[in-house]
């Protein structure tokens, strides 16, 4: 029987990121299920897992992993950590022509290595298979509340990466009551999914968008806006999903009304230049803008949410924004609204996204990743043997610089 051979590789990009593609009780069933099949783990003090976490569970661990055709690992992977005329799994960040990854490509390129890139590998109707949105929604949901009640003083919430998982969070909620607030999660997607945990976990009522714009309530609700409610188009007010990612510049937005009525906005919502803001810096200097909080989970800087100047962090979620100079400002202050940013939220929770997303592989491609060929995997395929997949030659220039 010919053996395949994969190794679960040490995340080196700085700042380290602790999440795996495997578990180590993962890895063990696939070794159970998959005789062929042999995996090695890199050693990390980083990860969320400990090494020793994988040998109890009988996976081998090695510094050296030249003996593995494939390398699975999270985030980018830093050009001299690369080894030449292997096949890696991992989310490049390369397929919008991102600047800061483009001599990682080059170097991809120069080496004769394969990439499958996570983000590419979609079911048949186009839908990602993989993803760690649901995770940056719950743990987005609860900093958006955390600051909330930071900026009030009205309950006090501990940060999601003090807890080992989601159920030590779970834990922490007991008994904490919330005030009366109206907060408003945008989007229908894995991150709303995550947002919409989080109301359910803690009782928030849902209330449909009509009502909230008009009532006042006792205790706290929430409503959602999907694309559909956000998004019209000028001539004739209706909506097409597609015709909207075709020619965004033809939507209006109608978001408004809500930040007269909110207190908290949880932002879920796919984005992409000219798509319309929800709101302009004018709205914002205006009296009327009632939003103390915004969880931009989406976390596009000037993108949907004009006053996102950029990442916060894991250890300081919150920065305020002036809402008349525009500038950042120390959070909690008076004049300004709070900003929650964090680009790696899941990593707040990476024991639970992990199990997430290794579940995704195990179901949806790790059959198409032992095959001879696979259309899931070639369609994810962005350099084959050190050449660019005719799906990203359009990646030409972006690799030559």
């Amino acid at each position: 029987m010919q053996h395949i051979h994969i190794g679960l590789i040490r995340e080196e990009k700085l700042p380290h990121d602790n999440r795996a593609a495997f578990t180590p009780l993962q890895c063990q069933w696939i070794l159970q299920h998959y005789p062929q099949v042999r995996i090695t783990v890199q050693p990390s003090p980083h990860r969320c897992f400990t090494d020793s976490e994988y040998t109890e569970a009988g996976i081998p661990l090695s510094e050296d992993l030249s003996h593995c055709q494939i390398l699975m690992g999270i985030k980018e992977v830093p050009k001299d950590k690369l080894m030449p005329g292997k096949t890696y799994l991992f989310f490049s960040h390369t397929k919008k022509e991102q600047p800061h990854n483009q001599a990682m490509l080059q170097h991809i390129i120069d080496h004769n290595i394969t990439l499958v890139d996570y983000e590419c590998l979609v079911h048949e109707d186009g839908q990602r298979i993989l993803g760690f949105g649901f995770f940056a929604g719950v743990v987005g949901a609860h900093n958006g509340l955390l600051a909330y009640g930071k900026r009030t003083g009205l309950f006090n919430y501990r940060p999601v990466h003090t807890c080992h998982d989601l159920q030590d969070l779970i834990k922490h909620y007991f008994g904490i009551k919330l005030p009366p607030l109206k907060i408003v999660a945008t989007g229908s997607g894995r991150v709303a999914a995550g947002i919409l945990e989080v109301m359910g976990m803690l009782g928030i009522k849902y209330i449909p968008p009509e009502e909230f714009l008009i009532n006042s309530y006792a205790y706290p609700v929430y409503t959602q806006l999907k694309a559909g409610e956000l998004y019209l188009r000028r001539k004739d007010k209706t909506y097409s999903r597609d015709d909207f990612h075709t020619q965004p510049e033809a939507y209006e937005c109608r978001f408004l009304p809500y930040v007269t009525a909110s207190d908290i906005l949880m932002n879920g919502i796919y984005w992409e230049e000219g798509i319309a803001p929800l709101f302009t810096w004018n709205d914002l200097a205006k009296d009327n803008f009632r939003i103390q909080v915004i969880a931009d989970i989406t976390d596009d800087t000037n993108g949907s949410i004009p006053c996102n100047l950029g990442d916060s962090t894991i250890e300081e979620p919150v920065y305020g924004v002036d809402r008349i100079s525009r500038e950042r400002t120390a959070p909690y202050q008076p004049g300004s609204v709070d900003m929650m940013c964090v680009s790696n939220l899941p990593n707040e929770l990476p024991r639970d996204a992990s199990q997430y997303f290794g579940d995704q592989l195990m179901k949806y491609v790790f059959e198409d990743l032992l095959q001879e060929h696979s259309e899931v995997i070639a369609n994810a395929t962005i350099v084959k043997d050190g050449e660019l997949t005719e799906r990203f030659r359009y990646l030409e220039g972006y690799v030559q610089g």
